[in-house]
Formats: C-alpha cells, sequence, structure tokens
C-alpha cells in the first residue's frame, strides 16, 4: 500500500497559495482594498484546491533553507502579473488627472473607491469606466487562466532574476506614460488646440474676456470629444488588456 506523500501535498498547497496571494494583492479588482482580506483567502484557498490537482505534479518538495527564497519568488511571479495588468488601470488614472486639468477640473476631487484616495473626478470616471470593462470582457478570468498556466512554463524554483529580466520590468514601468498620453490623445489634442485658438483670439481681440469664457470653452469642448470616443474605448482597452498581460507573460518566459 503506497504512502500518500503529506509533505509533498502540503509544499505544493503552500506554493500554489503564495503565487496566487501575490497575483490577489495586486491585480486589478482582486487588490481592490474594498473586497474583504476573508474574502480574498478563501478566494485565494478555494483556486488552490482547485489548481493543486492540474499543476500539484510539476512542484516538488523542497528543504526547509530553500522555503524563504522559494517563498519570494512566487509572490514575485503572482504579483508581477498583476501589476502588469494593473498598469491599464494606472495609465487610465494617469489620462483622468491630465484631461482633469486641461479641462479644468483638477480642483474637483471625489473619493475613488478602488483606492480609497481623494481623486480628480475624471480620474474616478476613467477608472469605473475601465473597471466595468475589465470585468465585462472577463480579463480576471485571462488573469487566471495565465496564473494557472504559469505553473507549466515557469515551474517553481526555476524563475532566474536575468539582466534580460529585469530591462523587461523596467520598460513596463515605463509604458505607464505611454499608455496615458494614448488613453487621454482625444480630448488632450482637442484641449490644446482650444488653447492655441484663444490665444490667438486674445493677441486678435484685446476686449474679449477669454479669462471667463476660456474654462467654460475648454470643459464643454472636453466633455463632448470625450462622449463621441466613448464608443471606441471596448475596443481600445480590450487591446491594451491583450498586450499588458502578453507582455506580464513574456516577462516570465524571460525569467526561465
Amino acid at each position: 500500500m503506497n504512502q500518500i506523500p503529506l509533505f509533498g501535498v502540503i509544499s505544493g498547497l503552500l506554493t500554489i497559495a503564495v503565487r496566487l496571494s501575490g497575483l490577489m494583492l495586486f491585480a486589478p479588482f482582486f487588490g481592490s482594498v474594498v473586497i474583504p482580506s476573508r474574502a480574498k483567502a478563501g478566494l485565494v484557498i478555494a483556486l488552490t484546491l482547485v489548481l493543486f490537482p492540474a499543476v500539484g505534479q510539476e512542484i516538488g518538495t523542497y528543504a526547509m533553507m530553500d522555503w524563504p527564497i522559494l517563498i519570494f519568488r512566487e509572490f514575485l511571479i503572482g504579483a508581477g502579473m498583476g501589476i502588469a495588468t494593473n498598469l491599464v488601470f494606472d495609465a487610465a488614472q494617469m489620462a483622468g488627472e491630465i484631461i482633469g486639468i486641461q479641462m479644468g477640473f483638477s480642483l474637483v476631487n471625489i473619493l475613488d473607491p478602488q483606492t480609497q484616495v481623494d481623486t480628480t473626478v475624471v480620474a474616478v470616471f476613467y477608472q469605473s469606466i475601465v473597471m466595468l470593462l475589465f470585468l465585462h470582457m472577463n480579463v480576471h478570468l485571462w488573469l487566471l487562466r495565465a496564473v494557472g498556466d504559469s505553473f507549466l512554463y515557469l515551474p517553481p524554483s526555476t524563475m532566474h532574476l536575468s539582466s534580460f529580466f529585469t530591462l523587461a520590468v523596467l520598460k513596463t514601468g515605463g509604458m505607464v506614460f505611454g499608455l496615458g498620453v494614448r488613453i487621454a490623445a482625444p480630448v488632450l489634442a482637442a484641449t490644446l488646440v482650444t488653447d492655441i485658438l484663444l490665444g490667438f483670439l486674445g493677441k486678435a481681440s484685446a476686449q474679449l474676456p477669454l479669462m471667463l469664457l476660456g474654462p467654460a470653452v475648454k470643459s464643454l469642448l472636453g466633455i463632448v470629444i470625450l462622449i463621441a470616443t466613448l464608443k471606441y474605448w471596448p475596443d481600445l482597452y480590450h487591446k491594451l488588456f491583450q498586450e499588458t498581460l502578453g507582455n506580464g507573460i513574456h516577462i516570465l518566459h524571460l525569467a526561465r
């Protein structure tokens, strides 16, 4: 009669749980402060039990002295996948901050339900729409599938922090500014053109009350452009989510 390798089962369950915990803390939606910690812990336990029959055979047993570095690596993998996808939300918040300043809404702050901090109203609007699209497109399920697949192409204790991996992480972090400008481009371009035109009008006719009309015109134009571009958001964010998640998986491949 074969004995059940109890230590191997415990080792596999803990390894899966640590990688999932990193994802749950930093991934969009899962890492939100609105979700109670007990709910996150329960979801980690449930997903660990689901994934173990599929990937548990790929996880071996490790000596006690190897556990600290193993836990750090596994947590880093899960956190990296979550942060890579969260770049879209950071870019959307950045776009909202830029547009809020351009539209004259920089002083109008409300409580962001995702971060529980005061944020400009335009940034909260962007964050809320992106979260709805995130859930509607089932990107949270993409993340769970990706973290399950990560055990197959990046088994525990096989991660190596090479120079290519470090450069890829830094490049991914620098994507936030580029993505933010891409998201804010329509409204940003319209308000900048309005500033230039108002400047020419001010030079042509100094009697025009441009100090009073300027903010109102920019706000109205920004809102119109923002509403007009909403229908393109699903396709845009679907592409951005695919790019960021694919980039996160590419980074994990570089760590092999």
